[in-house]
């Protein structure tokens, strides 16, 4: 599923060159999931998206977001950031690429 979502984008901070690669590496930077699962059923402000990740630096929290929507998988509306077709479609998969992230910034 995960090459299908890659098919023909470019996920750009890929260390290896590889697709599949970068979006793991995208999904296992610290924050990213968290983004992606609070975005999952509608707009947030960058302020909301703070105190949803309260722990997370909003230097931090907007790297993430401008790596994001640099994907493809983040966009800004008129209510905040909110889930591209593309972000929806990854939200599909979420639990096995997770899954899939943990394991791979572990090895990184």
């Amino acid at each position: 599923m995960a090459k299908q979502l890659l098919k023909g984008r470019a996920v750009r901070g890929s260390r290896s060159g590889r697709p599949i690669m970068a979006l793991l590496d995208l999904l296992g930077r610290r924050w990213t999931l968290r983004i992606l699962w609070e975005l999952r059923d509608s707009a947030m402000t960058s302020r909301a998206l703070r105190e949803a990740c309260d722990d997370a630096s909003p230097t931090v929290l907007q790297a993430r977001l401008s790596d994001l929507r640099q994907a493809g998988f983040v966009e800004l509306a008129p209510g905040g950031y909110c889930l591209t077709e593309l972000g929806r479609e990854l939200h599909g998969t979420f639990l096995p690429l997770h899954r899939f992230a943990e394991r791979w910034s572990r090895q990184t």
